[in-house]
């Protein structure tokens, strides 16, 4: 799959094997996508360096009080995009330990409808996994992409971990 803005994740070091980890699917379905693990600036060091010269403008996707809708946002330039990868509590920390990325603008979606990553808890109605921000994400910012490629990857992912349930666990996803 082809696209024009650039994925960039910062990953919770737990989530690097996590079986349910969506990161692993984008970079499939997107093999530009790419991906720093760690947890203190000291581990995005040369994420940093990068982003201070790539000359492109950069958006931190981050539901808050000072967010923007990325549906009103207005994207004249390639840009790149941050995810935190990790649960809100891992990717708060993220936040909290690396206030540089406080430095860029940040950017939400406006939810319509639930996430399909039914296989992980989640504490938020608004939460999504890593690779559902970034499909919704490229199609506000690129509306002629079609994000089923990555779509289509979760769900097919979802369902054959649903079907490796035992039946009475499976009961609860159906």
């Amino acid at each position: 799959m082809q696209v024009s803005t650039e994925l960039i994740v910062l990953q919770d070091p737990s989530e690097v094997g996590h079986a349910k980890n969506s990161v692993r699917l984008m970079e499939l379905v997107i093999p530009e996508t790419q991906v720093y693990v760690g947890e203190t600036p000291q581990d995005f060091q040369a994420l940093r360096h990068y982003l201070n010269t790539c000359g492109k403008p950069v958006f931190l996707v981050y539901p808050s009080d000072s967010s923007s809708d990325v549906a009103e946002t207005s994207f004249t330039e390639q840009a790149v995009l941050l995810l935190l990868d990790g649960t809100w509590r891992k990717a708060y920390k993220l936040l909290q330990l690396n206030p540089w990325l406080q430095d860029y603008p940040a950017l939400h979606l406006d939810l319509t409808s639930a996430s399909n990553y039914k296989i992980r808890k989640a504490s938020r109605a608004d939460s999504l996994s890593t690779l559902e921000a970034a499909a919704m994400m490229l199609k506000a910012i690129e509306p002629e992409l079609q994000i089923t490629p990555l779509t289509n990857a979760l769900d097919a992912m979802v369902q054959q971990r649903i079907r490796s349930m035992p039946p009475a666990v499976r009961k609860r996803y159906e």
